[in-house]
């Protein structure tokens, strides 16, 4: 027998099975993508209800104000029942209460009922669903490749403002806004939650599994898991994490990133329609913006799995101060096109640089409610500039004062993020390794 047939004759190795992880990240996108994409719409409703209801632009910045900033409350509590109960139940059953709640929008009679609804109900169940939760379960699935899931997850985010914030206007401009909330809240109820319910589970030692889909115990920077190191800040408690320096740097950055970002979700399309384009337009550049925020996003966690996570998050920061100057700066469209471009690769890009980077600094036994309490200073930053800017619109009748405080906060943040100690703190640099059969 020849050796050519004896090799073809020898049976061939069985392909390895596709890592379940990689479903725990689709599916994660997946939901991104369906409660984002109906949470983001909310800038195309702001004009009919004004018209409809006659309610001022700084009124109904109360309401979207308010959606953030108990968003933001609701977040460590939902982060810490993360913790402690797993990510499934809890995302599972706040996906289902938030269609709910976006359905019920869709009956809006009274300012009060869109308080409660959209400020309340709608913003506590999106915690459960939020980008830091899944995040925070992200994290249990991948070590060496943490950030480029997170960036893929955050992706998800962006595409629900890619497609489904136009199709949304889109639906308005056919039919009304009331049938458009009721359709994006069906969205969630009739697939995200089923795709959630079939795929999630919490974390891949309840398959026999291993983080990254290792053959045996690999950790961070291929050591055995045994020797695994972790960051100088490894806690047990997320009350530890608050007395050391990093978290207040990234904290701090992380709510002038909810400021520069929540006005944006509220305010742009009816800044874009006062700059004289069109609502379609509008939403486009919208779409456009989230867009590039899949690159920026995945872009962003790809490279700080090789790179230096705070100094990535440091440009992010300087990149989007730079979009809010042309923003201002260049007239017409073309200021508008050109923010849109630059501020799409740095929107969400800092979410998995910030998680990332929290997780290998403090560990993950406390993750979910130490990335929930950063978030809620993301919120806050929310809160205060959508709140801000519609108030100041009815004060002057323009946007530019709130747009250029919010663009002046982002240099300082990116000082923030850059004098982070990444070296000496994070577990990707450490040469002390962990004690034998040290966890998370």
């Amino acid at each position: 027998m020849s050796l050519k047939q004896e090799r073809a004759s020898q049976p061939r190795p069985a392909k390895a099975p596709l890592y379940y992880g990689w479903y725990i990240v689709a599916t994660c996108m997946f939901i991104a993508f369906v409660t984002n994409g109906a949470r983001n719409a909310f800038g195309i409703f702001v004009l009919p209800l004004e018209h409809d209801f006659a309610w001022s632009r700084g009124a109904i910045s109360v309401a979207a104000s308010l959606g953030f900033l108990v968003n933001g409350l609701t977040q460590p509590f939902l982060g810490s029942t993360l913790d402690r109960l797993g990510g499934r139940r809890v995302i599972l059953t706040s996906l289902v209460l938030f269609g709910i709640s976006t359905v019920l929008l869709s009956l809006t009679f009274h300012y009060l009922f869109l308080v409660f609804v959209f400020g309340f109900l709608s913003a506590a169940a999106m915690s459960g669903s939020s980008l830091t939760n899944t995040g925070a379960l992200l994290t249990k699935w991948f070590r060496r490749k943490r950030a480029t899931v997170i960036g893929l997850n955050a992706a998800g985010l962006s595409l629900g403002g890619l497609l489904l914030v136009p199709f949304a206007m889109y639906l308005l401009q056919a039919t009304n806004w009331r049938v458009t909330w009721a359709v994006l809240g069906l969205v969630v109820l009739c697939l995200g939650a089923p795709v959630a319910w079939f795929f999630l589970r919490d974390d891949p030692a309840q398959m026999g599994l291993l983080p990254d889909g290792d053959p045996d115990a690999i950790g961070e920077g291929g050591s055995r898991r045994g020797g695994r190191q972790e960051g100088t800040f490894a806690v047990d408690r997320w009350q530890e994490s608050f007395r050391s320096p990093p978290i207040w740097q990234m904290t701090g950055a992380y709510f002038v990133c909810g400021a520069t970002t929540g006005v944006l979700n509220v305010h742009f399309v009816p800044y874009a329609i006062g700059r004289g384009v069109s609502p379609g337009t509008a939403a486009m550049l919208f779409g456009f913006m989230m867009g590039l925020n899949v690159v920026g996003g995945i872009g962003a966690g790809m490279l700080s799995d090789r790179f230096s996570r705070k100094n990535l998050l440091a440009l992010t920061y300087f990149l989007r101060g730079g979009a809010y100057l042309m923003l201002l700066l260049i007239p017409s469209q073309l200021g508008l096109w050109t923010f849109a471009a630059v501020a799409g690769f740095s929107w969400i890009a800092t979410a998995p640089l910030t998680t990332s980077l929290t997780a290998d600094v403090y560990g993950l036994k406390a993750l979910g409610t130490i990335t929930g309490v950063s978030f809620l200073f993301h919120a806050l930053g929310s809160f205060v500039s959508i709140l801000l800017a519609g108030f100041l619109f009815d004060l002057t009748g323009s946007y530019t004062l709130p747009f250029a405080l919010a663009g002046a906060l982002l240099f300082p943040a990116a000082l923030a993020a850059f004098t982070i100690r990444e070296r000496k703190y994070s577990s990707r640099y450490q040469t002390k390794p962990a004690p034998v059969g040290a966890a998370d």
